[in-house]
C-alpha cells in the first residue's frame, strides 16, 4: 500500500500520488497517460495531473489496482468529486475499524 509520507515531490497535489516503492514499470503511464508521467532521469512515475473527469478517475483507479508494487495511493489530501470511496474509506465512514 502506498504511503503518503513517501510520495514523490513531483506529484501534483490531490488524491492520487506515486510513492518511493515505484519500480518504473510505466504501467500507470500506459493505462492513464493523461495523469501519470515518467521521470526518466530519476527512474520513476508520478502523477502530473489529477483526474478531472469520471473517465480519468476510472483510469487512475485502474492504474492503482494494476500497480505491481502498490506504489500508487489514492488517499491524498484532496478527494476527487467523482470518485467512490475506497474500501478503507467506507469502513471509516460506517464507523468500522
Amino acid at each position: 500500500m502506498a504511503e503518503r509520507h513517501l510520495r514523490f515531490d513531483e506529484n501534483v497535489s490531490g488524491r492520487y500520488y506515486v510513492d518511493e516503492e515505484c519500480i518504473d514499470c510505466n504501467l500507470c503511464s500506459e493505462i492513464a497517460p493523461d495523469n501519470f508521467m515518467t521521470n526518466l532521469k530519476a527512474g520513476h512515475d508520478y502523477v502530473h495531473k489529477q483526474p478531472e473527469t469520471p473517465e480519468e478517475e476510472e483510469l487512475c483507479r485502474e492504474a492503482l489496482e494494476a500497480c505491481p508494487v502498490e506504489a500508487i495511493g489514492a488517499d491524498g489530501e484532496t478527494l476527487s468529486p467523482f470518485s467512490p470511496p475506497l474500501a478503507s474509506e467506507s469502513r471509516v465512514l460506517q464507523g468500522v475499524p
